[in-house]
Parts: C-alpha cells; structure tokens; sequence
C-alpha cells in the first residue's frame, strides 16, 4: 500500500490555485461584476464629453440642449443603477466564494487521514475557515472590479489626449510618481498581513485550548497567567495592524496631494488653451472631469490592498486544500468472512522518523487480540494502518485476503469499527449518538448495543432517556466511555478495534463489557490496544510491540515468561500508579 502523495509545499503556488478553483466556481457572477462595471466606467466616460457638448449647447440656446440634457440624466441614472447591482452582485459573489471554499476545506479535512487532519490546531483551524476564508472569498469581485478600474483611467486620458494634447501631458507628468506610490503600498501591505493573520492565529488558538481545559485552569487558580499567554501574540498583532494602517494612510495621504496636484495642473493647463482660444467652455468642462476620473488611479490602491489582503489570507485558507485525501477502491470483501487481517512489511514514518517498521503479522479471524508495548512503541499506529484510518508508507494491509485501500468506502466503515479512548459524539440526542456510523441501527439494537457496554442503565436515568439531548447529558469519562462502547457494538462488523477504549473504565465494568462483547456483539476479530495485564490476559494472542517493531506474536502465558514481556506491565502500573486511574 503506497504511501500518499503530498501537494506542493508552496503557499503561494496553492493559494493561487485554490483562487482560481473559486472564480472558476463563481466565474459567472464574477463576470456580470466585470461587465457591469465595465458598463458604468463607459458611462462614466461618457458623462464629461456629453456635459461639456450640453453646455456649449446651453450657452449657445441651441435647440438640441434638451435632448442632450435628457441624454446626461440617462447616462447618470444609468451610472447608479449599474453601481448598485455592482454591489449586490458583489455581495452574492463573495458569499458564494467564501461558502465554496470552507466547503472545500473542510471536506478535503474530513476525508484526509486523521494524523494529517491534526496538524492544525483547533483554533488556527478555525480562523483559517473563518475570517481568512471569508477574506479570501472577495478575491474574484475584487479582482473583476480592478479589472474594470482600469478603464475609466485609460479613457479619461485618451478623451484628455483628444480635447488637447497637453493637457493630457499635464497629467502624464505626474504619472511616475503615482506608479510608485501604489507598487510600495501593495509591497509594504503583503508582509504585514501575513504576520498579522498569523498572530490572530495563535491567539485563536491559544483560547481555544484554554476554554477546553477551563477546568483545569480554575482548579489550578491560573486565570490569570492563561490570559496573558492567549494575548500574549496582541502585541504583535496590535503592531501589525497599526503598521497596515500606517502603509495605507500614507499611500492615501501622498494620493491625496498628488492626485489633487494633477487635477489641478490640467485645469491650469486648459485654462491657458481657453484663454487662447484654442478649445471652448465645454471642453474645459469635460477636461476638469476627465482629469477627476484619471486622478482615480488612485482608487486602485485600495483595490490593490485588498486583493493583496484576500491572497495573504487565501495561504491560510487554502493550506487545509492540499491535503492528501485517504483515496479508496471500489471492491469489496468476501462475504461472510471471518475477519483475518494481515500486515505484509508495513513501515509507517511520522515527521521522518518511523513508528512502525518492517511489521509482518497475521492475525486469525475471530480472535481477540491484543496490541501491547511500553508507551511510544507504536499501539495506536498500528490500530490506525490495521483499520485504514491511515495509510503505510510502505508494505499493505489486507482483510480476509482483499488489501484495504482496495475496498469501497461504505463497506470498509460497515465491516471495520472503532472505539477510541475519548469518543467524540455526534448528533442531537443520545440515541443519534449512539446510531452515528456508516449506517443507522434500529432502536431495539442500540439499546442492545448499550446494555453490552453497560451503558443503558445511566442513559435510562438521564432526564430524557436515550433520547436527552447531548449536550445536557452530565457524562462522566467512564460512561462517556461506554456510550463509545455502545455506538462501536451497535456497528460491529467482521473487525472491532478499541483503541484503549476501557482505560476509564473500573475492572469490574471492563470485565462485563468483555464478556457482553464475546455473547452478545456479533462475532468478529476484536484487536485490542491493551495497557492492562487482566485485558492481555483474557487475549487469544497477543501482538508485543517494542520501538516499532514486532517483538513477539504468542499467547500471553508463553510471553509471559521473558521478564522484559513482564516489564512492560510493569511500567504500565507505575504509570497507572502516577496517573490517579489509567486515564491516558
């Protein structure tokens, strides 16, 4: 089973995609914004020629001034309408963009392995599908709407060219300056918003591990030292933003007195040309608005800003993008199978080191296994690769004889199952949590499944039985435990791993599971990550990991008799001992 492919490692490369992929999705909206601004920069152009020509008609009392007058009111009510269905398309466009884009995000997240979905912390993960993605989502509005920024500029100058050579020179000589204005602004703006969606980041991030272990925080009276290291990045963001700010006001300040400046020169420049008599009133006119509409160059620096803003954010929001999906076949498994697993060479690396190596094991079907070693040995990773909740990077892993990354997604979920030692439930009430998985069992099996995991008893006692809301039900980590229990039973199929799913679970309860598993869960292969001696006893065989390697495959009485087999529990207890219960 080769391992997966990672996407490029550039930011930059997968933001720039992932903005393409989006105005590819919001393509049609996109370009209603650019054609109707198009349409509003021609009527913006228009306006000047046609007032000017309207008050040359007035000053003349020539009969045609009402026709032209009436001409400009349309240019004009058509300049707002344009506006405002360029605002609401805009609205509808950026919405849609940043929809599509936590949409994607989270679904590439979901279909990921877990080890690669974990390498984002809570909170940076939700400011990236947050604020970072609905700042990304303007990027093809603003992009259309730079687009068209360009053309009220460009025409004022050629209608400045067309009234009188030099008045468009007049403004062209402050042109230079103006280039280098904006190019420092979007250089000097890219940097800063980078650190200072990094720095939201860690705060994000820090609350939230905070707010999870709020508990912990008041029991040990450190409040206060929990505040100041969640702000302690507020500085550095305060002083991010401040220096965005400052990038931004100065390029307004210099815009505001060098595009003023300009406006001015060509209306001294036009001035000199009427008094000449070289053009009349309405040129002059015209040339006093078209040097306004070339002066809104300027405009485009806040455009610039933005797009520079919407990509810095877009790195952060499209990162999630470039993980590698857990891809699947579309085969199936020999029905009625009785749940063999084999791992063949199965090496598995983590950030350059590997956990598993070399792992060569076949484990009967309808046997209960259990997976033992010291701590960092490996149990956890191999119950991942043993269930494909992760890929080997070498070596493969086959049920009843079929490789794994062979099977269709539905069937490998409806015949392999989990139970983890911090169960995650989701659905409104109880009974929803319980019937979580690849399928729904009817009521009369969950209540079974519960009664197996002895679990039916506190969920009778809850308020509103099986069917109390989640959120209401006060769990303790045993039952929450159990309820893990309930829903893995309720879906049993050829293969159950509990992944040190009894660790919070008194002896005597762990002992009533087992024997509820072995009369009344339908019979399977059970693979057991196994911390306590009575679970590896109970074992059919028992799989001794040692640094990532297979040490031993044996029943327990015969591993039992190599001390460093012993030692293993050994330690265990002690950690056991430290921890207060043999909660991980």
């Amino acid at each position: 089973m080769p391992a997966t492919r990672t996407a490029t490692s550039d930011p930059a490369h997968n933001a720039d995609r992932a903005l393409l992929a989006a105005t590819r999705h919001s393509a049609g909206h996109a370009a209603a914004i650019l054609v109707c601004s198009l349409a509003s920069a021609a009527a913006a152009l228009a306006e000047p020629a046609v007032l000017g020509h309207t008050l040359d008609l007035l000053l003349a009392r020539d009969a045609r001034a009402p026709r032209w007058a009436a001409l400009c009111a349309a240019l004009i009510t058509a300049d707002l309408l344009l506006d405002a269905a360029v605002a609401q398309l805009t609205g509808v466009t950026n919405a849609r963009t940043t929809a599509w884009l936590r949409t994607r995000a989270l679904d590439q997240l979901l279909r990921a392995a877990p080890h690669h979905a974990a390498r984002f912390a809570p909170g940076d993960l939700a400011t990236r599908l947050t604020a970072n993605a609905a700042e990304a989502g303007t990027v093809p509005a603003t992009a259309a709407a730079t687009a068209a920024s360009v053309l009220p500029p460009l025409g004022a100058l050629a209608a400045l060219f067309l009234i009188d050579w030099r008045t468009a020179a007049a403004f062209l000589a402050g042109v230079p300056l103006l280039w280098m204005l904006l190019r420092a602004f979007a250089a000097h703006s890219s940097d800063s918003v980078a650190r200072y969606q990094a720095a939201q980041a860690r705060i994000a991030d820090r609350l939230v591990e905070a707010l999870t272990g709020a508990g912990t925080v008041a029991a040990a009276g450190t409040a206060a030292r929990e505040r100041r290291r969640v702000l302690a990045p507020l500085p550095e963001l305060a002083e991010e933003g401040r220096r965005m700010w400052r990038v931004y006001g100065s390029a307004v300040a210099r815009g505001g007195v060098l595009l003023p400046t300009l406006v001015c020169l060509v209306l001294a420049v036009g001035g000199l040309r009427l008094a000449s008599g070289a053009i009349g009133v309405g040129d002059l006119l015209a040339a006093s608005r078209y040097a306004a509409l070339a002066a809104g160059v300027g405009a485009v620096a806040g455009l610039l800003g933005a797009l520079v803003r919407g990509r810095g954010a877009a790195r952060r929001a499209a990162e999630p993008l470039t993980l590698p999906p857990l891809a699947h076949g579309n085969g199936g498994l020999p029905p009625d199978g009785p749940g063999t697993l084999e791992l063949r060479g199965v090496t598995v690396v983590r950030d350059g080191t590997p956990v598993l190596r070399d792992v060569d094991v076949v484990l009967p079907g309808g046997a209960r296994v259990a997976v033992v070693g010291r701590s960092g040995a490996g149990k956890s990773v191999f119950a991942a690769v043993a269930g494909r909740l992760t890929d080997p990077d070498e070596g493969e892993v086959l049920l009843d004889g079929v490789r794994l990354d062979a099977v269709d997604e539905r069937t490998l979920r409806g015949e392999v199952g989990y139970a983890f030692a911090r169960p995650a439930l989701f659905g409104a009430t109880v009974a929803q949590a319980l019937a979580f998985g690849p399928y729904a069992p009817p009521g009369p099996a969950l209540r079974a499944a519960a009664r197996a995991a002895g679990a039916d008893g506190f969920v009778r006692r809850l308020p509103g039985g099986y069917d109390t809301p989640v959120a209401r039900a006060p769990l303790s980590g045993g039952e929450l435990q159990r309820l893990g229990l309930a829903r893995a039973f309720a879906h049993a199929g050829r293969l159950l791993i509990l992944d040190d799913a009894t660790s919070s679970l008194d002896t005597v309860t762990e002992r009533e599971v087992e024997r509820a598993l072995a009369r009344e869960v339908r019979p399977g292969t059970r693979l057991v990550v196994a911390h306590r001696l009575s679970s590896a006893s109970r074992a059919d065989l028992v799989v001794w990991l040692d640094g990532g390697r297979v040490r031993a495959v044996g029943p327990h009485p015969e591993l039992w008799e190599d001390p460093a087999y012993r030692a293993v529990f050994a330690a265990a207890a002690d950690g056991t001992a430290r921890d207060g219960g043999g909660t991980r």
